[in-house]
């Protein structure tokens, strides 16, 4: 009685793979990537930093600036002159003279909201005007 064994035989033996197994590559990988998606949003939190006082002078005004009010129960003045949505656009015309590239200073009550200053700008883009300026309080540092 004889004993075979695959190192007797080797036309019937398990055949060796020659090929690199790749799974405990890609697992490695996967770990890899789930440790940098956790890690990555940490590496970005916000610093408290005390930012320096800007230098730089003020911009100089235009010769007579025409600004644009939106008063806290939403109406529009142009100057001192009340104005409606329908009619600012013709205001502004007369006003400006028709230059469009005149730049429209856009101020508004502390009690407005945001989408109603938005609203605002869109009557003023809609007009033709692009350059508008929003207006606000310097604080004393």
């Amino acid at each position: 009685m004889a004993i075979r064994t695959s190192r007797a035989c080797d036309d019937e033996g398990l055949d060796e793979a020659h090929d690199i197994n790749v799974t405990p590559f890609i697992d490695v990988m996967l770990v890899l990537l789930i440790i940098f998606m956790v890690a990555a949003p940490l590496a970005t939190v916000d610093v408290p930093v005390e930012l320096p006082a800007s230098s730089a002078k003020p911009q100089p005004r235009d010769a007579e600036p025409l600004f644009l009010t939106v008063q806290a129960d939403l109406s529009l003045r142009l100057g001192e002159q009340t104005v409606t949505a329908a009619t600012l656009a013709a205001a502004l015309e007369q006003r400006t003279q028709g230059d469009h590239a005149q730049r429209i200073f856009l101020r508004a009550d502390r009690s407005v909201a945001y989408g109603d200053l938005m609203e605002a700008m869109n009557l003023l883009r809609s007009a033709g005007y692009l350059k508008v300026a929003l207006v606000g309080v310097e604080q004393a540092p």
